[in-house]
């Protein structure tokens, strides 16, 4: 008797188990894996075509500059210059004296400033109430939010112009900050963002720990969302330091925000087109340094968030 039969083991039948074939590919792990680790380098072509595009979205400005740089008489010769020329900084001087443009770059800085603030605060609080709380009647205001992005804004005017006079903020800028303190476009974006980037799991975890809902919001979704917050304020003080309709309608020359002040620069039978792109390029100009200061910023917030998600 076999040690086996004698542990009560079965006996052996014929009918074997089949062997399994060791994987073939096992040796390819190892370079898989190094060619996973590796770098992907674009080719001359992607090169070419980015170089391209980058050329494309650098020419405008390009051309203010040249436009710019020039008296009126060459502006408006056939063919164009396509060089700078040798009056940019008079051009410049002229523009910022004729058109006020000190106070109204200032003027812009406060409303572009407050709206931008503001918008990023009430959107992220809005977004995270539609994204992550339970109430009764949640699917339809955030269906009336969405709507009003649907309303074109000029048929608010007349009486968003009489709300204005009545609380006595006709010609200042309040009557421009106020009415654009918050936007649907924002509630729906920080709601998207919230729904993806904050699980659940987290927030009944502060729960159990007996946080409330504002300190859930100050300690758990603000370092969230802060790169959506960040591209959230870029957009929206950009949009607002552009905007021309209701602050055209709201304020007056004596106390314009930039866009209204360039109008005086066309003003007159014979435009100065010169004057009038030097005047755009100093309206730019804080523009571009903000994006210069905070774009790697909020590049670098997005690709966080990317990841981390």
């Amino acid at each position: 008797m076999t040690t086996d039969s004698l542990r009560g083991a079965p006996p052996h039948t014929s009918k074997s188990k089949p062997s399994v074939a060791p994987f073939r590919g096992g040796s390819r792990l190892p370079s898989l894996r190094m060619k996973a680790g590796r770098q992907h380098h674009a080719g001359p072509v992607a090169y070419l075509l980015l170089g391209l595009v980058a050329l494309m979205s650098l020419f405008p400005l390009y051309w203010t500059m040249v436009a710019a740089s020039t008296d009126n008489t060459r502006v408006t010769q056939t063919p164009p210059p396509f060089l700078p020329g040798p009056n940019l900084f008079t051009n410049l001087s002229r523009a910022w004296t004729e058109a006020a443009l000190g106070k109204a770059m200032l003027n812009s800085l406060i409303v572009a400033g407050s709206i931008a603030v503001a918008t990023v605060l009430f959107a992220t609080l809005a977004g995270f109430a539609f994204a992550k709380l339970r109430f009764t009647g949640r699917n339809g205001l955030l269906t009336l939010v969405i709507g009003t992005m649907m309303i074109p804004p000029q048929l608010g005017v007349v009486p968003l112009f009489m709300m204005m006079s009545d609380l006595g903020w006709g010609q200042r800028l309040p009557a421009v900050i106020f009415p654009t303190l918050v936007s649907a476009v924002g509630v729906f974006f920080m709601r998207q963002y919230l729904m993806e980037a904050m699980p659940d799991e987290l927030i009944e975890a502060a729960r159990v720990d007996g946080a409330h809902s504002l300190r859930i919001f100050w300690s758990i979704v603000l370092p969230v969302a802060r790169p959506a917050m960040a591209v959230l304020f870029m957009i929206t003080f950009v949009h607002a330091w552009n905007d021309f309709f209701w602050p055209f309608i709201a304020l007056n020359m004596d106390n314009p925000t930039v866009p209204v002040a360039l109008t005086q620069l066309s003003a007159g039978y014979v435009r100065d087109q010169s004057l009038v792109m030097a005047g755009a390029l100093l309206g730019t100009l804080p523009l571009l340094v903000m994006f210069v200061v905070l774009g790697r910023q909020i590049v670098g917030g997005i690709m966080q968030g990317a990841v981390k998600g």
